[in-house]
């Protein structure tokens, strides 16, 4: 029995994902949080893995590399155990959505991380473009 070329159709659709096309400019939170003793306290951490759409561990991990530092996440805060300046954090979060979340073809957000045979892809939700991830964290 073959199915007819609606129903096909129905199903290819029920298995895209959608992206919502939006003019507005993909712009990062800024960092919001303060040093205490020799620790870096960021408040507003998990409002920025929200807007990134990407695991907060992830970003996490990614910091610490970074920073060279380690840290923790409590009550929704990020625990770095150095002191960095929020703008030093902000710049490591742009180098972050630069490798991990934009696309390197139409630069857009919208994409998602993927892994093939034990690499890892950033696959574009809005182009289809699929680069590999050069950064191990």
């Amino acid at each position: 029995m073959t199915e007819s070329y609606e129903s096909l159709l129905e199903k290819a659709y029920q298995k895209v994902r959608v992206v919502q096309a939006s003019s507005e400019r993909f712009e990062i939170p800024k960092v919001q949080g303060f040093v205490s003793g020799k620790n870096t306290i960021i408040t507003n951490i998990s409002q920025i893995s929200d807007y990134l759409r990407r695991p907060l561990d992830h970003l996490l991990k990614f910091l610490q590399k970074e920073l060279a530092t380690s840290g923790k996440i409590e009550n929704n805060r990020l625990i770095l155990n150095t002191k960095a300046s929020s703008d030093k954090v902000n710049e490591k979060i742009v180098s972050y959505s630069k490798e991990f979340v934009i696309c390197g073809e139409c630069k857009k957000p919208d994409t998602e991380i993927v892994e093939e045979k034990g690499i890892k892809f950033k696959k574009c939700l809005a182009c289809g473009a699929k680069s590999p991830i050069k950064m191990k964290i």
